[in-house]
């Protein structure tokens, strides 16, 4: 497997609790990473031939310091860099300046999410802020739209795009799928149609050092084994979660291990998040941190 993008998510931790968070961002979630491990995990990035580094979360910005100090770091080791936040801290123009002067000349790419599951209106206030000073500082900027369960809205296949559907799993499992547009029959999820599971090109890295080829479904341990090893060792057909859903889908998944199912879900993900709740204690290593699942303390 070669990667080109590493995305760190530096916390759990959010201000927000979205009712669409892959991730359980919360602020009560746990799991931070300190500088000392963000250093080892950019010296592996860079061994391993990743080229692009994103910051986020939950919210990098409820660590300031240490997600100013990483974006100088990877700048510095010659990464392209990004951040991915909901400009919380964004309560003027000009205090959104501030706040993001020390990034100026580092980013390759600075990231709102702004919709109705954060803000008001789809572009409130903090993220116009911060989407302003980003342009006076010259920082380079994108936003991240996520439409509401019931709204006609394009697939965004695993990446950032603006107006994307809500995609159900992670806490959107729980809370949207009876706002769901439509159902479909369980049988038809049978390919996933957001991850590339056997060339992914990115994948994200969370607090405690898993790789997250997909939200949840983990493929190796960075505290535990480099980064470079993971990729090289990295079979998509022998892994127990990915070789089913590259062989069939969501649907497959359920085959192969004979789970309970109902007979209609609201996607792919739906289908495919459910399927893994049940498989959790049997495959621990590869369905993990409980973080990802809503399990908190």
């Amino acid at each position: 497997m070669k990667l080109s993008g590493l995305h760190i998510l530096l916390t759990y931790q959010c201000t927000y609790e979205c009712d669409h968070c892959f991730v359980w961002g919360s602020p009560w979630q746990k799991g931070t990473l300190t500088f000392e491990q963000i250093e080892q995990i950019l010296e592996q990035a860079k061994e391993a031939g990743i080229t692009s580094i994103y910051f986020e979360g939950g919210e990098p910005f409820l660590y300031y310091a240490i997600l100013v100090k990483a974006v100088r770091k990877a700048a510095d080791m010659g990464f392209s860099v990004g951040i991915v936040s909901n400009a919380y801290w964004a309560n003027s123009v000009a205090d959104a300046e501030e706040w993001l002067r020390p990034f100026a000349g580092r980013l390759a790419d600075f990231t709102v999410s702004s919709d109705l599951f954060h803000c008001n209106e789809t572009l409130g206030e903090h993220p116009q802020n911060a989407l302003t000073a980003a342009k006076w500082l010259n920082i380079p900027t994108g936003m991240i739209s996520i439409a509401q369960p019931d709204a006609d809205a394009k697939q965004t296949h695993g990446q950032i795009e603006d107006e994307g559907a809500v995609m159900f799993r992670g806490r959107a499992a729980k809370m949207l799928v009876e706002k769901a547009a439509s159902q479909r029959r369980w049988e038809r999820f049978d390919s996933c149609p957001h991850e590339d599971l056997r060339e992914p090109g990115r994948v994200h890295l969370d607090p405690l050092g898993n790789i997250h080829i997909c939200q949840g479904i983990t493929i190796g341990n960075v505290f535990e084994t480099p980064l470079k090893e993971i990729c090289e060792k990295y079979n998509a057909d022998a892994h127990p979660i990915c070789g089913p859903l590259l062989e069939g889908g969501p649907t497959a998944l359920v085959t192969e291990y004979n789970l309970p199912h109902a007979s209609s879900y609201a996607d792919a993900c739906h289908l495919c998040y459910e399927a893994r709740i049940t498989l959790r204690e049997r495959f621990p290593q590869y369905l993990n941190p409980d973080q990802m699942y809503g399990v908190m303390d």
